[in-house]
């Protein structure tokens, strides 16, 4: 398979995979419930909703779920493009399958907050209603107002703070509280990949860019 093809499918699979996970959540469970992953204590399925970003941060209300929807579907696009020049470049496919993971990523999140709220009634807590797929009365959000999805839990350390403990004592604490989905991952992951195996690519192109723009004031110069 050539690298395009690598990379169209890669975004494919997390799109894909991303969307049938929180399909399946949602349509199961209300929120705050799930399940341990094999038992353990410190692997779980919680189901949670947010309002905007990732890792369950959010920003400011429906005009500011319209402004982050809107960005995040231009940053897209830009990826998308960064993404042609890099494959038109003919450089690594691991570079390639890095920027693959975050534009998946982020159309997952962006799926989310575009259709979700149109297609699905609202998921209430604990033992509440599970939320229905295309609810006779209309979805409980208007487009790019859907809530995003998460579902992946690893608090690490669930224990609490000992009781002589100064203002806090007897609270509990956990040692990684973010709940996340596939998309969160994929970002994580993309962005990572890129950080560690592929900073040189970047960096021989801000070398190129120097060089070109020093050529160019000589020239003028002279």
């Amino acid at each position: 398979m050539k690298k395009t093809g690598w990379v169209i499918a890669t975004i494919f699979i997390v799109v894909i995979l991303d969307q049938l996970l929180k399909f399946h959540i949602k349509m199961n469970y209300p929120i705050g419930g799930g399940f341990k992953i094999m038992g353990l204590d410190w692997a779980r399925i919680h189901f949670v909703e947010n309002e905007g970003m990732a890792f369950g941060l959010s920003f400011g209300g429906v005009i500011g779920k319209y402004i982050l929807s809107i960005f995040r579907i231009c940053m897209v696009g830009f990826l998308i493009y960064l993404l042609g020049t890099l494959i038109r470049q003919k450089t690594s496919l691991g570079l390639q399958l890095s920027f693959a993971l975050i534009i998946a990523g982020a159309i997952g999140n962006i799926l989310d907050s575009a259709f979700f709220g149109l297609i699905f009634s609202n998921s209430s807590y604990h033992q509440g209603n599970i939320a229905e797929l295309f609810p006779a009365a209309g979805g409980y959000a208007g487009f790019l107002q859907g809530r995003v999805v998460d579902m992946f839990y690893f608090p690490m350390i669930n224990s609490s703070y000992p009781d002589w403990f100064p203002f806090i004592g007897g609270d509990s604490f956990s040692f990684f509280r973010p709940v996340f989905n596939i998309a969160d991952s994929a970002i994580s992951i993309g962005v990572a990949l890129i950080l560690l195996f592929h900073r040189s690519y970047f960096l021989a192109e801000d070398k190129e860019n120097t060089l070109e723009h020093g050529k160019d004031l000589l020239s003028t110069n002279q």
